[in-house]
């Protein structure tokens, strides 16, 4: 098995170029996958520095309706004929974030939802054996205050988002039970009791932004939040690896408390399973 970052924010191997986004290259003995797609064709770019055949990508998965982890798409698709891409339909309305009267938008790219090799799923779905995705998260503990600025467009109107257009990946490779959440919106501590729910264990390996950083300063009750975070996520059997939106103060706090068991992401890193 294989997992290497090929995009990240922040830098890495030398080899790579970083950008605000994210991209796994998850490899397994039945399946080799792309769990999101960076911001550009900077994937593309990447994986060949790193020796990664994107070609041989049978399996894409797309987290969540954002540029940041969507712009890869089509850059890839021109060199990938048979990868087959599972996104929430939903990922393809519209996608905004307030920044004071501005309305940002950070949606994806039109084409994509239309393209062949582009499956638009609604709700949880079973891949094989393997690989599921799973979505509708009910929960609502510990979620960051980032995710009120951002916003859907409902015809002429500019309503928050419910984030229905957000999945994770269930991946039950022989080596290891991956979950990935490209930025966990939905609070990663929601996400994984839906984890526990629907498969009665904890996974290995947790990769996920978790949608902490903030622009505008931090507060004693940011910092709060953090340190419950981290209390939660001590109670799973699991690693955790988290970068692209989580913040440097955010991990700081919470590596303490986790310890061994929290890691940055680096961006063209190969993750030892």
């Amino acid at each position: 098995m294989k997992l290497i970052n090929l995009i990240e924010d922040g830098p890495g191997d030398p080899r790579c170029a970083h950008e605000h986004g994210l991209c796994f290259y998850l490899e397994t003995s039945r399946h080799r996958y792309l769990l999101d797609f960076g911001a550009s064709d900077a994937v593309i770019r990447n994986a060949a520095a790193l020796g990664v055949d994107l070609s041989g990508v049978d399996i894409g998965i797309l987290s969540h309706g954002h540029y940041d982890h969507s712009g890869g798409i089509l850059p890839f698709l021109e060199i990938n004929r048979k990868a087959v891409i599972y996104m929430q339909k939903p990922a393809a309305e519209g996608h905004y974030h307030q920044i004071g009267d501005w309305m940002k938008n950070i949606g994806i790219d039109p084409v994509i939802p239309g393209h062949p090799q582009v499956c638009a799923i609604e709700g949880n779905l079973v891949i094989d054996s393997e690989a599921e995705v799973y979505t509708n998260i009910m929960g609502d503990r510990l979620k960051a205050e980032g995710g009120r600025s951002l916003l859907r467009r409902d015809g002429d109107r500019y309503v928050p988002d419910s984030f229905r257009h957000e999945q994770c990946a269930a991946i039950h490779a022989q080596e290891a039970e991956i979950l990935f959440s490209g930025c966990a919106h939905t609070g990663i501590v929601n996400i994984l009791e839906e984890y526990r729910r629907l498969y009665r264990r904890d996974p290995d390996l947790v990769i996920s932004g978790f949608h902490l950083n903030r622009k505008d300063g931090y507060t004693e009750a940011d910092y709060g939040l953090f340190r419950a975070i981290a209390e939660e996520l001590k109670n799973y059997k699991s690693r955790f690896y988290t970068g692209h939106c989580t913040g440097r103060e955010a991990f700081d706090t919470m590596k303490p408390i986790l310890g061994d068991a929290l890691a940055a992401i680096r961006c063209g890193a190969e993750i030892e399973i």
